[in-house]
């Protein structure tokens, strides 16, 4: 059908028992990925989870969810006596996958507005619950008989911003005492869906013509812990990479596109301790220790190793950079890409804890990639 100029569009949304039968026939058909099919279907993941709320047929689709209470940090806070669980955290260009036990669990601040901290040996996470809006456990029978469980939570957009599967090892009766005691009253009911809201505008960039250069590249000199960082960008109204190209002489280098693969490869080879920070406005996900298996599969860079995948768009990243940062326990390094929106893609450090210098092994991997970038440009 033809619309004139003067016509407006307007998103017809399918129905939940139309999502539903459509989750299953995609499952079944290419055993596609829940993300893969919102977007096919023209809904927010969070929207394709929220419509197997509640009691339909059950032939409609293999997959079941349950509404849960938005008492974020005292639900994952509960999770610790489950034992071993997977992490999962992405967005749009990376995925990282976590496995290991939720303890200890912490939040502070205000009600609605708290601010989480995960700290266990394997799982690491800081978390922004602000951002958590939605949550379900889901159940799924997947073509082999096996049941797939997760507890999965979107934003106000019904992007996921964590997501938590169990593993072999789970203890069963504990993970489902935390559904039983978190599950929202209305769970039994038919399903209502929930409504995604667009995403807010994003902010101006600032024109470069507008930053007092001197002051901001003398705070950067200034830093004393690597967090306060943050706070420079707030306080100059600075994206990230915008202040990448403003930083100190020497303070932040491009690299070649490549580097993520480069730098994974030698970290393998060196048997160099690296962080992995991937994350989205929710939550920060963190893995610390070596990385023994990297895989280029089309255009996914992945790290395969026991309790720890890594899965990353290479030919989402855009920019790719050095950055020093001076701390009171010296220059820290990091690895950062971004996507052609400027967006964080991932972030990569040398293994070390607040107290502790940065490994000189790490250092000289980061610096070689700039090395390398020169000799590429030369």
């Amino acid at each position: 059908m033809s619309l004139s100029p003067a016509t407006t569009t307007t998103t017809i949304t399918p129905s939940l028992a139309a999502l539903r039968i459509a989750f299953a026939e995609g499952r079944r058909a290419a055993r596609s990925r829940h993300r893969d099919l919102a977007e096919a279907l023209g809904v927010s993941e969070g929207e394709l989870i929220a419509a197997h709320a509640g009691a339909f047929p059950a032939g409609q689709s293999p997959l079941q969810a349950t509404p849960l209470r938005a008492e974020w940090p005292a639900l994952i806070g509960a999770l610790a006596p489950a034992g071993v669980l997977m992490a999962l955290t992405r967005n749009a260009s990376c995925v990282h996958e976590k496995t290991g036990v939720y303890a200890p669990a912490s939040a502070s601040g205000p009600a609605g507005g708290e601010m989480g901290l995960v700290l266990g040996r394997e799982i690491d996470l800081r978390i922004f619950y602000s951002r958590w809006v939605h949550g379900f456990a889901v159940a799924e029978q997947l073509a082999d008989g096996s049941v797939q469980r997760s507890l999965q939570f979107f934003d106000a957009q019904g992007g996921a911003v964590h997501k938590v599967f169990t593993r072999t090892g789970t203890d069963l009766t504990a993970w489902q005492a935390v559904i039983d005691r978190f599950a929202s009253p209305a769970a039994a009911a038919e399903p209502a869906g929930i409504q995604a809201r667009p995403a807010a505008a994003p902010a101006e960039a600032k024109p470069d013509a507008d930053v007092d250069l001197a002051a901001f590249q003398a705070e950067w000199l200034a830093l004393k812990d690597t967090h306060e960082f943050f706070g420079l960008l707030r306080r100059h109204g600075l994206a990230r990479t915008q202040a990448l190209r403003l930083a100190p002489a020497g303070h932040a280098l491009p690299l070649p596109a490549g580097s993520a693969h480069a730098l994974l490869q030698q970290a393998v080879a060196q048997s160099v301790a690296i962080m992995v920070f991937v994350g989205n406005a929710g939550v920060i996900q963190i893995h610390s220790g070596p990385v023994q298996r990297v895989e280029r599969m089309g255009p996914w860079l992945n790290v395969l190793d026991a309790g720890f995948n890594l899965h990353l768009r290479e030919d989402h990243i855009a920019g790719a950079w050095l950055v020093k940062k001076p701390t009171t326990d010296g220059p820290v390094h990091s690895v950062e890409f971004f996507d052609a929106a400027g967006e964080t893609i991932a972030m990569m450090f040398g293994e070390r804890k607040p107290g502790q210098p940065e490994r000189p092994d790490w250092r000289t991997l980061a610096e070689s990639l700039a090395a390398e970038g020169e000799t590429c440009a030369a």
